[in-house]
């Protein structure tokens, strides 16, 4: 049952449905994002609990509504202006969840009598890219990028042909609003005692900041990191390799068109939405210093399977949005060498004592 399940509800106005669910030790907790087909009603967002781990459950969901021009949830009475009189909005139901056939099955009543079901189901995957990649050389590749617009492309580094997944999802999370309203304010009340800027999480600038801090220091979180420098991503897709490797491995980068998607899809700063999103966001850098040499940009999504999300928007918009590029490994050593020579090296790229001690262990060490 834990995962994220998404997928078509059916009621007197059908529309999507996107549900969340954590595995905690003896139960399921869970946040079912509705969005219905039509501007009409608002999109909901309701809690709920198991009592335990079986695979049907009856339990009692909690509903708040969400504003649809923040993507914030609020109190009903706050939008209802923004409604027809006579709509009025759910604030608990009575939801039946078990899992069939591989399928999430929902049926739920609620306290104003709307009844809805929705069969979701969840993407499988095993680890590995889906992404078909192209095979190039070192020397092909520098050749490649001969002919691209840096500014249109964002780039990843990754040393194998990992999928494209968020640090947050990758260890099995899904509840991003118990991460924004449990972690955050934890490390937010830890962290104020050693950076030297205080955080206003209040302010939509700063809370990216602590985001893009968490995520540099190891934490968590439903960000993904890119650069604008495809050098800088091949810095990092060879950086653990083996000096000297020889063996059949290769090594990917990934190439994101910045340009087109935002061109097709809007930003959103809230990190929540009642929706699949996939954001490209540009942190202020406060107390992080490898922002800036890095060249960093970040997404931002609540969407486990990130690459089936942009594949099916490909298939929807007839383009291409991520292509990837594999390099073998054994060409680490050529590729260290001329990224050197470039300034990219591991001080550059942490500008602290662990950094400096990187590329020094690079420039003495043979192995």
């Amino acid at each position: 049952m834990k995962g994220q399940w998404y997928g078509d509800y059916s009621s007197d106005v059908n529309g999507k449905m996107l549900v969340n669910i954590d595995e905690l030790d003896d139960h399921y907790e869970g946040v079912i994002y509705i969005y219905p087909n039509t501007k009409n009603l608002p999109p909901s967002v309701a809690y709920f609990s198991t009592e335990d781990k079986d695979v049907e459950h009856d339990v009692v969901a909690f509903i708040n509504a969400i504003d649809p021009s923040t993507g914030y949830q609020c109190k009903w009475e706050d939008i209802k202006s923004k409604y027809a009189d006579n709509i009025v909005h759910s604030k608990e139901a009575n939801v039946s969840i078990s899992i069939q056939n591989g399928n999430l099955e929902i049926d739920a009543a609620t306290d104003i009598g709307l009844e809805l079901s929705s069969s979701l189901e969840k993407p499988s995957h095993n680890g590995k890219s889906v992404i078909v990649p192209e095979n190039m050389s070192w020397t092909e590749f520098k050749q490649h990028l001969a002919g691209l617009s840096t500014s249109r492309f964002l780039f990843r580094g990754q040393k194998k042909d990992w999928r494209l997944v968020t640090s947050f999802h990758r260890n099995e999370r899904y509840r991003i609003s118990e991460f924004i309203h449990k972690d955050v304010k934890e490390l937010h009340r830890k962290l104020s005692a050693i950076t030297s800027h205080f955080f206003d999480l209040s302010t939509p600038d700063q809370n990216g900041a602590f985001f893009n801090l968490l995520q540099h220091h190891g934490y968590p979180t439903p960000l993904l990191d890119w650069s604008y420098s495809p050098y800088v991503s091949a810095f990092f897709a060879f950086r653990d390799v083996q000096k000297s490797y020889s063996g059949d491995e290769k090594v990917r980068i990934y190439i994101f068109d910045n340009q087109s998607w935002q061109d097709r899809y809007p930003q959103i700063q809230n990190i929540d939405p009642p929706y699949r999103h996939l954001s490209v966001m540009e942190f202020i850098s406060i107390d992080n210093p490898r922002v800036i040499p890095q060249q960093g940009i970040t997404t931002v999504s609540n969407i486990d399977d990130i690459e089936g999300y942009i594949l099916e928007r490909e298939k929807s918009d007839s383009c291409t949005y991520l292509r990837a590029i594999d390099i073998p490994a054994s060409e680490r050593n050529q590729a260290m060498d001329d990224l050197k020579f470039m300034g990219i090296t591991a001080g550059s790229m942490f500008p602290s004592i662990d950094g400096i001690c990187e590329e020094q262990k690079e420039r003495n060490f043979s192995k």
